[in-house]
C-alpha cells in the first residue's frame, strides 16, 4: 500500500520553534540514523498565530522563504495539524504578524 494511504508514521525526532515578528533560526527536521529518509512532514501550529512557514535547504534559505507568501512561505492557521511533502533534510523556520507561536515539525510518511 503505497504510504500515503497509511496513517502518519513519524521517521526521527520531532523538532520545534516558536515563529515570531522577528524570524527565528530554523530547525532542521530529518530522519534517524538508520531510518530512510523522510520527505513527507507532520507540521502543528499549536499557537494562537497564522504562521507564515518557511522551508529551505539551509537556514538562509529557511528565513527567505518564511519572508512573504511571494518568497514561498506556506500559512499555517493558528491550531493547524498539517502532513506537507518537502526535500529530505529541510529547515523549517516561520513568521508572524505579531505574538508568537511554537511549530512543531516531525519527519515521517503517511497521512
Amino acid at each position: 500500500m503505497p504510504a500515503a494511504a497509511l496513517a502518519f508514521s513519524p521517521l526521527g525526532t520531532t523538532v520545534s520553534f516558536t515563529a515570531a515578528n522577528t524570524v527565528p533560526t530554523s530547525a532542521q527536521a530529518k530522519s534517524a540514523t538508520g531510518q530512510r529518509s523522510s520527505f513527507q512532514y507532520r507540521i502543528v501550529n499549536s499557537g494562537t498565530e497564522v504562521v507564515l512557514l518557511g522551508v529551505g535547504v539551509d537556514d538562509d534559505a529557511a528565513k527567505a522563504a518564511a519572508a512573504s507568501i511571494a518568497a514561498g512561505a506556506v500559512p499555517i492557521l493558528p491550531g493547524a495539524v498539517e502532513v506537507l511533502g518537502f526535500p529530505a533534510g529541510s529547515f523549517f523556520t516561520g513568521k508572524t504578524a505579531s505574538g508568537t507561536s511554537v511549530v512543531y515539525v516531525t519527519p515521517g510518511e503517511g497521512l
